[in-house]
């Protein structure tokens, strides 16, 4: 499946609003633990089907601030969510991000 990056709000608006499961990943491309997250992150896309954006949040900060204005969750970096439908389901970050605990999540 296919990766997006996400560099507008308007793509934004478009991913969130399809309907189905998905996967929003917020990275920080100057982390190690942001690194290591994606890398999590990744093993887990590259083995299943379910749809999934990535926001670079130094390069692309409206995008990632709108992320936070629309859910009403507090920034952070690394951040995942798992959206169905246009809504929050999951979302965890930091350390918690892991592909066992994405592919729970996404089950559920």
């Amino acid at each position: 499946m296919s990766q997006k990056q996400l560099h507008s709000t308007e793509e934004l608006d478009q991913f969130v609003n399809e309907n189905g499961k998905r996967l929003l990943f917020k990275h920080s491309t100057i982390c190690p633990i942001s690194t290591a997250a994606y890398d999590e992150f990744q093993a887990y896309v590259k083995d299943h089907t379910v749809p999934s954006a990535v926001i670079l949040v130094r390069e692309d900060r409206p995008v990632s601030n709108a992320v936070a204005d629309r859910f009403e969750i507090k920034h952070e970096s690394p951040q995942i969510f798992l959206l169905e439908n246009g809504q929050v389901k999951w979302h965890t970050s930091h350390w918690k991000i892991t592909k066992d605990a994405i592919a729970q999540a996404v089950q559920e």
